[in-house]
C-alpha cells in the first residue's frame, strides 16, 4: 500500500489520537499529521466527522475512519503485514475488545471525573478509579508473557492503557 494517502486529524495531547499514533508508527505507516484546533474546527474536520465533529480522525485514500478504537481496528486490518496489533485467535479477539471498552467506559469515566469534582466526592471516585486499575491488573497481568509467546510485539489493549 504504498500509494496510500494517509492523514491523521488530531489534537496533540489527546490520548485517543496517541492510540492511532502509536499504531500507525507499529504498522511503519507513512502518514500526514494535521493539528486541529477543537475551538476552531476545521472544514475538513467538519466534513470527515459530520456527526460527532471532533478527533481523532484517520483519513485513508479520501475516506474517514472516525473514533479511535475503530480506527487501532482498521489499521490493523488495512496493514496486516506488520506487526499484529490485535491476536489472530477469536476468543483473545474477543477478549481484547471487551478490555478496550471496559478501559474506554470505565476508566475514562472515572478519570474524567477525578478532574471535574473537589473533595469527599473526588477522593470516593478515586478510591473507584484504583479498584478499576487492580481490576485491569488481575485481567491483564500476565498478558504480556502471552503476546511474547505467539510473537507480538504490541499488544492493542495495552496500546489503550498506555495512556489513561
Amino acid at each position: 500500500m504504498a500509494n496510500d494517502e494517509v492523514i491523521l486529524l488530531d489534537f496533540w495531547p489527546s490520548m485517543f489520537g496517541m492510540r492511532l499514533r502509536v499504531a500507525l508508527v507499529e504498522k511503519e505507516v507513512k502518514y500526514e499529521y494535521k493539528e486541529e484546533d477543537l475551538w476552531n474546527k476545521s472544514p475538513l474536520l467538519l466534513q470527515m466527522n459530520p456527526v460527532h465533529k471532533k478527533v481523532p480522525v484517520l483519513i485513508h485514500n479520501g475516506k474517514s475512519i472516525c473514533e479511535s478504537l475503530i480506527g487501532v481496528e482498521y489499521i490493523d486490518e488495512v496493514w496486516k503485514d506488520k506487526a499484529p496489533l490485535l491476536p489472530c485467535d477469536p476468543y483473545e479477539r474477543a477478549q481484547a475488545r471487551f478490555w478496550a471498552d471496559y478501559i474506554d467506559k470505565k476508566m475514562y469515566g472515572l478519570g474524567k471525573k477525578i478532574w471535574l469534582t473537589k473533595g469527599e466526592k473526588q477522593e470516593a471516585i478515586k478510591k473507584d478509579f484504583i479498584e478499576c486499575l487492580k481490576v485491569l491488573e488481575g485481567a491483564l497481568g500476565d498478558r504480556q508473557a502471552l503476546f511474547w509467546f505467539c510473537g507480538y510485539f504490541f499488544d492493542w489493549v495495552l496500546l489503550l492503557v498506555l495512556y489513561i
